[in-house]
């Protein structure tokens, strides 16, 4: 199903930001706030990020503003509305998610006139081909076979694995020496559990059938630690399905060859003025500290 949205006008972007609703809570989405309204991002001075918010920009770096008139007048974004919590319709039937409040931030930032459609994940690529769209915001991959037919912005989002224990746990890191010889939990056949057999041989490495089967026998302490995708553990510990159990153990593992390269906009080959004009805008979101707002309303318990 396709669906079309208006991202807004800069000046309009007060009315684009919905509320989260309860049910949604039960998943381990955030509350949004009561308005979701962010000042204007020129009204927000530089701020340093909260501990916890993860950088991947070198505020050393100038990057210099895009010239507006080589830019579409209309940037027009395509997404996906079944990717929580970055893009996905609420119950009723707006469609909201970090990557809409981000995409909504980088337009502002640009003083663009954006616009959002909603297309199935399969037809993204062959519809950023076929012109019907300029960009793609919608944790798309960058995997080799994608690079042949869609340049990247810089990343703005990493996808990390992180250990979790039990919320008594003695443990405050998790180095191999210290989780030698403890259970842990991880999804077979996972790029996670060909980490823990590579990089933590003497753990007691007990692989389920699923996410859901893992982290049920970390709350039941059936194991004494689960390794898995950082986001999703976030928003697990943040719903009511973990019982308020457990806690992160130790920091992120970011390797790409196993976790991915992260989340970036999608854009067709060539097409470097909007690139640049995307990572310029990424990057003053950054600095102005409009993605740390975003980052710690929809991950209240952050994945680094």
């Amino acid at each position: 199903m396709r669906n079309a949205f208006w991202l807004c006008h800069p000046l309009a972007v007060s009315a684009c930001f919905g509320l989260l609703l309860p049910a949604m809570l039960a998943a381990g989405l955030p509350a949004y706030a009561q308005t979701g309204v962010l000042p204007p991002a020129e009204a927000r001075g530089p701020a340093p990020a909260p501990a916890g918010v993860p950088n991947f920009w070198n505020v050393e770096r100038r990057l210099e503003r895009p010239d507006a008139s080589q830019l579409p007048a209309t940037i027009r974004f395509l997404t996906t509305d079944d990717f929580p919590p970055f893009n996905f319709l609420a119950a009723d039937g707006a469609l909201m998610g970090f990557n809409l409040d981000l995409a909504r931030a980088v337009c502002a930032e640009l003083g663009a006139t954006c616009t959002l459609q909603t297309v199935p994940f399969a037809d993204l690529l062959t519809d950023l081909d076929e012109n019907k769209g300029d960009a793609i915001i919608a944790g798309l991959a960058a995997t080799p076979a994608v690079r042949q037919r869609a340049d990247f912005s810089e990343r703005y989002l990493g996808t990390p694995a992180r250990f979790v224990g039990r919320t008594g746990t003695a443990l405050r890191a998790a180095t191999p020496e210290q989780v030698a010889n403890k259970s842990v939990a991880v999804v077979a056949g996972t790029a996670h559990e060909a980490y823990l057999r590579a990089f933590f041989p003497e753990a007691g490495i007990r692989p389920y059938p699923d996410a859901a089967a893992a982290r049920e026998a970390l709350r039941t302490g059936e194991v004494d630690l689960l390794f898995g995708d950082g986001i999703g553990l976030a928003l697990w510990l943040n719903g009511a399905a973990s019982q308020s159990c457990c806690r992160f153990v130790g920091g992120p593992f970011t390797e790409s060859r196993y976790f991915g390269d992260g989340l970036a906009i999608a854009l067709k080959p060539g097409n470097d003025q909007l690139r640049r004009a995307l990572d310029y805008a990424l990057q003053r979101v950054w600095e102005k500290g409009v993605y740390a707002d975003l980052y710690l309303r929809w991950f209240p318990i952050g994945f680094y």
